[in-house]
C-alpha cells in the first residue's frame, strides 16, 4: 500500500486527533488572517480619513489662497509703464507723465508671451481746468482691460466707462450737489455721472474718470496713452522688479517700469503665507500617516512571528502524541523491513493533509467571521476588501509547509526508533 493511502487509513482511525490538529492548524491560520485583516481594516479607514482631511485641507487652503488673492487684487495695479524718455521725479511730484505713447504698446504688450503680469489697463491722465466749474481737476481717460491674448480672460480690476459718462471722486460731487444720473458739462461737452466715489483722501477725490476715447478728444491727444497700469503676477520670485523690466524692455524698448512696493510687497507675502500654511498642514497630515503606518507595522512585525511560533508549537505538540500513540505501529513497520525513510514521510504526509485542510478551515472560518463582525470590528469592511485571493492561497499554501517542519523533529525520532526495543516493552 502507498505511503498516502496508509495516512489516509490512518486518519479515518483516529478522527478526533485529526480533527484536533486541523483545528489547531485552522485557528493559527485564522488568528492570522483575522489580525491581518483588522490591522487592514484600521489601515484603509486611516488612509481614508486622511485622504478625506488632505482634500479638506487642499480645498480650505485653495479657497484661503484665492481669498486672500481677491483681497490683495483690492490693492489695485502695482505696476506702471511710462513712455520713452519720461522724467520719473516728474512722475513722482505730479503723479502722472507728461510724455506719451502709442496706444498700441498696451496690445502689442497683450499679444505677446509676457507671463510676469497681467490686467493691463491703458490710461491717459492730465490735469486741467474744469471750466464750467472753475476747478482744477485731474482728468483720467480709461478703457476696458485688454486681455492676454494667451491666457483665458480674468474679471477686471476696474470698470470701464461707458461714453457719455463720467465718474466722480467725492470732493467733485459732494461740493457740487451731484449725483447718479445728473447732466453736466465739462470742457463744452455734455455728460452723464455714471458714479459718485466715496472718500478716499487721495487725489482720487478731486479726479474725473471717463471713456479713454473721449478723453484723448477732449485733450486732443488721439491714440495716445501716457501710462499702462498692469498688475505683477509673480509674487515669490526674489528680484520680481528687475525679472519684469527685462521681460518688458525686450518688447517696449526704453519704456521706465515702476512697482508700487508697499503694495507688491503685501500681495507677496499673503501669497507666500496663503501656500505655506497650506504645504505645512498637508505635511502635517502625511507625516501623521507615516507615524500610524509605521505603528502598523511595528505591531504586525512582533504578532507575525508570535503566531508563526506558537502555530509551530502547537503542531509539534500534536505529532508528538500522534507518534507515542503510533510507536507500537512504528515498531512493526520496522519489524518487517519497511526503512525509517518511508517511516518519516509516512508522519509527513499525515501532516501535510492536517496543514491543507487546516489551512482551508482557517481561511473560509475567517472569511466567517469578518462577514459577521465586519460592522463591529472590522469597520464594514467586506471580505474582498480584507482578505486577498492571494492572502488566501499563500496561507492554504503554507499552512501544509509549516506543518510539515513541526513536526519535523517528531516525526525524525518516530522513524530512528530501534524496533527491537520498542517492541520488547510493548
Amino acid at each position: 500500500m502507498k505511503i498516502t493511502g496508509i495516512a489516509l487509513k490512518e486518519i479515518a482511525h483516529r478522527k478526533v486527533n485529526f480533527l484536533l490538529s486541523c483545528l489547531s492548524v485552522a485557528v493559527a491560520a485564522s488568528v492570522f488572517i483575522l489580525a491581518n485583516g483588522l490591522l487592514e481594516s484600521t489601515s484603509l479607514q486611516t488612509e481614508e480619513i486622511i485622504a478625506q482631511k488632505e482634500i479638506e485641507t487642499r480645498n480650505h487652503m485653495a479657497s484661503l489662497e484665492d481669498d486672500m488673492r481677491k483681497h490683495m487684487k483690492g490693492l489695485g495695479f502695482n505696476i506702471y509703464i511710462f513712455p520713452e524718455g519720461q522724467d520719473m521725479s516728474e512722475v513722482y511730484d505730479k503723479g502722472f507723465a507728461s510724455k506719451t505713447m502709442p496706444e498700441e504698446y498696451v496690445t502689442k504688450l497683450a499679444n505677446s508671451s509676457i507671463v510676469m503680469i497681467n490686467h493691463l489697463l491703458p490710461t491717459l491722465t492730465q490735469k486741467v481746468t474744469w471750466p464750467e466749474q472753475q476747478r482744477t481737476v485731474i482728468l483720467i481717460g480709461i478703457r476696458g482691460e485688454v486681455p492676454m491674448a494667451h491666457r483665458n480672460p480674468m474679471k477686471p480690476l476696474v470698470d470701464p466707462v461707458e461714453q457719455g459718462f463720467i465718474a466722480l471722486g467725492y470732493e467733485l460731487h459732494n461740493a457740487l450737489k451731484l449725483k447718479v444720473g445728473d447732466k453736466i458739462m465739462l470742457l463744452e461737452k455734455e455728460f452723464t455721472v455714471k458714479m459718485c466715489h466715496d472718500e478716499r483722501g487721495s487725489k482720487d477725490d478731486i479726479t474725473i474718470w471717463m471713456n479713454l476715447t473721449e478723453c484723448q478728444e477732449l485733450l486732443d491727444k488721439k491714440g495716445r496713452i501716457n501710462a499702462i497700469l498692469a498688475l505683477e503676477c509673480n509674487c515669490a520670485t526674489i528680484d520680481r522688479l528687475a525679472e519684469i523690466r527685462k521681460e518688458l524692455s525686450a518688447i517696449l524698448p526704453g519704456t521706465k517700469i515702476i512697482e508700487k512696493g508697499s503694495q507688491a510687497l503685501a500681495r507677496a507675502e499673503a501669497r507666500m503665507s496663503a501656500k505655506q500654511t497650506a504645504a505645512k498642514q498637508i505635511a502635517i497630515l502625511k507625516s501623521q500617516r507615516d507615524a500610524l503606518r509605521a505603528k502598523r507595522e511595528s505591531l504586525a512585525a512582533m504578532l507575525v512571528p508570535f503566531i508563526g511560533i506558537m502555530s509551530l508549537a502547537g503542531i509539534c505538540l500534536l505529532t508528538f502524541i500522534n507518534t507515542k500513540d503510533r510507536i507500537s505501529e512504528v515498531g512493526l513497520f520496522l519489524a518487517i523491513g519497511i526503512k525509517s525513510g518511508a517511516i518519516l514521510a509516512l508522519f509527513l504526509v499525515r501532516s501535510f493533509i492536517v496543514g491543507l485542510g487546516g489551512g482551508i478551515l482557517g481561511v473560509l472560518s475567517s472569511a466567517f467571521i469578518i462577514r459577521v463582525a465586519g460592522g463591529t470590528y472590522f469597520n464594514n469592511y467586506t471580505v474582498q476588501q480584507l482578505m486577498s485571493v492571494e492572502l488566501s492561497l499563500v496561507i492554504i499554501i503554507a499552512m501544509p509547509v509549516f506543518a510539515c517542519l513541526a513536526s519535523w523533529i517528531p516525526s525524525f525520532w518516530a522513524s530512528r526508533q530501534d524496533p527491537a526495543e520498542i517492541l520488547r516493552n510493548d
